[in-house]
């Protein structure tokens, strides 16, 4: 029996790295799982492998967040754990980029992340009980060169952790806020110098956040490489 106190899962913004290792972790743990991206053929693999179901979702439309949330419910029952794993990135010089790229890689990793937030609050305060976990990056708290559009809404990203996590954790709602600081390896790929992060051992921090009681809830954690030099 699994000692995760929840009973089913929707990942918004998945693929094979750390929601695909998430995905496995909690199918081992006998935990219905839908699997959601704006491309959900590309997780036909990942779908077989460990019984997930694959839905579609454009995360940055509030209308295909609220269908995404209400098949999950109709297929696996309303989610206890919602992932918000999405991200959208447009890369260059400030004075070179494309307001609409710029937009819309802003709508996938904030908006997006705020209509998954929404829609999982309807459901979990009324019950009193879910978790919301939200993935970060580094340039969440540290703006890099040539990377504004994803910074914007990496730190937008983490306001909305924090100030869900302050008006729902008191309603029973453990949101958390996991800055994954480096690189993530692709799964099941090695690396001898440790320098990247291994998806697998993110989703083991993934379920160590379910796992903690109430008492000494964390709304943000950071993940790093051993190795690195801060």
């Amino acid at each position: 029996m699994s000692d995760i106190p929840y009973r089913s899962a929707l990942i918004i913004g998945a693929g094979p790295g750390i929601s695909g290792s998430f995905a496995r972790l909690l199918r081992k743990a006998d935990i219905p799982v839908v699997i959601a991206s704006r491309h959900p053929e590309l997780l036909d693999g990942l779908a077989r492998e460990t019984g997930a179901l694959a839905l579609p979702v454009d995360a940055a439309d509030p209308a295909q967040v609220e269908r995404v949330f209400a098949e999950t419910e109709s297929r696996i029952g309303s989610p206890e754990i919602v992932v918000y794993n999405a991200s959208g990135r447009s890369r260059g010089p400030i004075a070179e980029l494309n307001p609409l790229e710029v937009e819309e890689a802003v709508a996938v990793s904030a908006l997006g992340a705020f209509y998954a937030v929404q829609q999982a609050a309807k459901r979990m305060v009324p019950v009193g009980h879910g978790a919301i976990l939200l993935t970060g990056a580094t340039a969440g708290v540290k703006g890099f060169a040539l990377s504004a559009p994803f910074a914007m809404g990496k730190f937008a990203l983490r306001g909305l952790a924090q100030s869900a996590a302050r008006e729902l954790m008191p309603k029973g709602i453990h949101v958390a806020h996991v800055i994954v600081d480096g690189s993530v390896r692709p799964s099941q790929r090695p690396d001898p110098s440790d320098g990247s992060l291994d998806p697998d051992a993110i989703a083991q921090t993934y379920a160590d956040l379910l796992r903690q009681q109430r008492s000494a809830w964390s709304w943000e954690i950071e993940v790093r490489p051993w190795v690195e030099r801060f």
